[in-house]
């Protein structure tokens, strides 16, 4: 088995939910589980939802001219999802992966995005580098 995809989209809340709604269309004609289309479509969520709240500071429904890369590579039973902004960065990433950490203390955010990426991955890889934006590289096997 194997298939790729890539695309990219505005950074947007709103394309959270066309985010997971891809990922739900790639997996179509496999007989999986509701569950693991369910944990991957979150940690996809959550990925996309860090770079624009967190990556370009987007607060609202508007549409920005901010992007974000989406890819799905299927190969020999592994998911390998990658998702990319060229936003603010992270300057600590150790930090920021510590539950309930939130860079917008003022909004209500639980901080937990990075433990449920890594709960619902195999393996989760942090990229990022301040100035020059995150890449978030979450690998799951698909039986």
């Amino acid at each position: 088995m194997k298939r790729f995809v890539e695309m990219s989209f505005n950074a947007s809340l709103a394309n959270v939910t066309f985010a997971r709604a891809t990922v739900a269309s790639f997996f179509i004609d496999d007989e999986l589980s509701l569950s693991l289309i369910n944990e991957i479509k979150t940690i996809v969520s959550e990925a996309v939802t860090n770079c624009v709240v967190h990556g370009y500071n987007i607060t609202n429904n508007m549409y920005s001219n901010d992007i974000i890369k989406m890819s799905l590579d299927l190969k020999d039973n592994l998911l390998t999802i990658k998702i990319e902004d060229k936003g603010i960065g992270i300057e600590n990433i150790e930090k920021a992966k510590e539950p309930l950490f939130s860079t917008k203390l003022t909004e209500e955010r639980a901080g937990l995005g990075f433990t449920i990426m890594e709960i619902f991955s195999d393996n989760l890889e942090i990229i990022s580098q301040p100035k020059f934006g995150t890449t978030i590289i979450a690998r799951k096997y698909i039986s």
